[in-house]
């Protein structure tokens, strides 16, 4: 039975997750309500396990359905990125090639991509530009950038594909003269609220009203990472940084690492993306291998 699921059934299923309702998920399929409930139930029935709980005012997920539900946006996801690939395939080498890069991607894999890049497209000029938390995904939905390699995704929008690139280590660092670098052992969050936290600010209205690891009330927001990186030699405050971009620091004591006490995983995913209706031709699709080919090669301060 399960060989029978469709596309249709796990697009509906993910649309009444989404929506919290059969009604709303009606409206952004442009079905009736009717046909999401019963393309639902024969999900169900064809799966062996209940996905909604229909016992309140409205359908709640299951444990199963919400297991199920990553799995769900996991299959529906590679077919997208699939189709994304074949119709650039099918496409003619793009005029120019615009890129936007997360500012915290790491550069030693951005560099050999770009070397690797001029020599296999020479007549193809290469636009990049860096951008801060959404701005690298307003850039590709905005078709400012056919393609963007972009950290975590501020809002969660069915308009991009994304490709898993290489995971970032993200580490927390202060000076030495600071308060926080003379302290050691593990940091409970009071003790960092104490102090000016470095904040990389967005600059789009993406992550408006989101924090990510903010936890101190005193702040200071930069725009630009090299700014921020600054400032922290400077003393003048404690933030996170790529490994990458301050192993030198920490190696020569210009910097030193302080260890909150929630130990939460501080890696984080980078991505290529794409608007699923404007794939990437066959030299953005080129590009962004060669991204996937010198983070396996490199992958010192980050995870594939």
């Amino acid at each position: 039975m399960l060989d029978g699921i469709s596309l249709d059934q796990l697009h509906g299923f993910i649309a009444a997750a989404e929506e919290g309702s059969f009604s709303g998920a009606g409206r952004r399929l442009h079905r009736a309500q009717s046909v999401i409930s019963q393309t639902i139930a024969n999900l169900e029935g064809q799966m062996g396990v209940a996905l909604f709980d229909r016992s309140g005012r409205y359908p709640a997920l299951t444990e199963a359905g919400r297991l199920l539900l990553a799995d769900a946006k996991a299959v529906t996801g590679t077919v997208a990125a699939m189709k994304a690939r074949a119709r650039g395939m099918a496409a003619g080498v793009e005029p120019e090639l615009s890129v936007a890069i997360d500012v915290m991607f790491p550069m030693p894999v951005l560099t050999q991509a770009a070397a690797a890049f001029g020599a296999r497209f020479p007549t193809t000029p290469l636009r990049l530009y860096v951008e801060a938390l959404g701005g690298v995904a307003k850039a590709v939905l905005d078709q400012q950038c056919g393609l963007g390699v972009m950290g975590t995704l501020p809002v969660d929008t069915g308009a991009l594909v994304t490709e898993r690139l290489l995971g970032v280590k993200m580490v927390f660092v202060a000076a030495p003269s600071h308060p926080l670098g003379q302290m050691s052992g593990a940091l409970p969050d009071c003790a960092l609220a104490q102090h000016v936290q470095l904040v990389l600010t967005d600059r789009t209205e993406l992550s408006k009203g989101r924090e990510f690891r903010v936890v101190s009330p005193r702040n200071w927001r930069l725009a630009d990472l090299g700014a921020k990186h600054a400032f922290l030699l400077a003393g003048l405050g404690w933030g996170g940084m790529p490994y990458e971009v301050v192993a030198r620091d920490l190696a020569e004591g210009a910097l030193v690492e302080i260890t909150p006490q929630d130990r939460h995983d501080r890696t984080m995913p980078m991505l290529a993306t794409f608007r699923a209706d404007a794939p990437p031709g066959p030299a953005g699709r080129w590009f962004v291998d060669q991204l996937k080919h010198f983070a396996a090669c490199e992958g010192a301060g980050w995870e594939n």
